[in-house]
């Protein structure tokens, strides 16, 4: 398995989460390869998020749809996106 890992910055915290809801999470979900995602708030400007695949492949698409078309207009501005392996999971 491999993850995505997003830092973002948050300019308008309740309309990204409305954004995530009504968008993010139903286009994520859809992705081929997917297997859960997390989206953390760290403090009112920063979050973190982490979306696992079940492969690197699968990983590597859905960062390039992510870099392509970011989510959340000016709500949030996604600062970096990396990929990982996923090497332990509870």
């Amino acid at each position: 398995m491999h993850a995505v890992v997003a830092r973002s910055t948050l300019h308008d915290f309740e309309r990204a989460r409305k954004i995530l809801r009504e968008e993010g999470i139903p286009r994520i979900s859809q992705a081929p390869g997917f297997v859960a995602a997390q989206w953390v708030m760290l403090d009112e400007n920063t979050g973190t998020s982490m979306l696992t695949f079940e492969s690197e492949e699968a990983a590597r698409a859905a960062a390039e749809m992510l870099r392509a078309n970011p989510p959340g207009g000016d709500a949030i501005t996604i600062n970096s996106v990396e990929i990982g392996e996923v090497v332990e999971r509870a």
